[in-house]
């Protein structure tokens, strides 16, 4: 990464629509966050990673989307991207939250940037997509919700830090 810049899109996010899709592969799904949630995209000779935030009440931020391009991934893009969101809306949130299929590729990777195991919604995939997602050769069927808590709280308490640097 040398002159990494991250810039939020206000207007034609379904320019970005193949990103988004590696993240989501469900045009319809996407469609039901893209436009009421923030969009922001990381530049780096070019765009390289995109994320979606949407505000889903009760002090709780959902990360819905985040993609980095297949040739720039393990690059620490995605991460760079979770860390922008950590700053960018400290102290506007009391919990960063993201639901996920409970893949070998995508769990790691929220854990590896703070976030714990909070909760499953059972069946998310097999009821919600018209065809079934494969993940690293895993058939996704529950969505997996990881939270970003403080350090040291255990899950279900309420003494969730504000969003920001630990």
């Amino acid at each position: 990464m040398t002159s990494v810049e991250i810039r939020r899109v206000e207007t034609n996010k379904k320019q970005y629509l193949a990103l988004l899709l590696l993240a989501d592969e469900q045009e319809d799904m996407i469609d039901r966050y893209l436009e009421r949630g923030s969009m922001y995209v990381l530049e780096d000779d070019g765009v390289k990673a995109e994320c979606v935030v949407t505000d889903e009440g009760g002090g709780v931020l959902e990360l819905k989307n985040i993609a980095v391009e297949p040739d720039f991934q393990g690059k620490g893009y995605g991460k760079a991207l979770v860390d922008f969101l950590i700053r960018a809306y400290a102290g506007q949130y009391t919990l960063l939250q993201v639901g996920t299929g409970d893949s070998p590729s995508t769990i790691p990777f929220y854990e590896s940037c703070g976030f714990c195991r909070h909760h499953l919604v059972k069946n998310f995939f097999t009821d919600h997509y018209d065809h079934p997602i494969y993940e690293c050769g895993v058939k996704l069927v529950d969505m997996v919700y990881l939270q970003r808590e403080k350090s040291g709280v255990p899950a279900g308490h309420s003494a969730f830090w504000l969003i920001g640097l630990p």
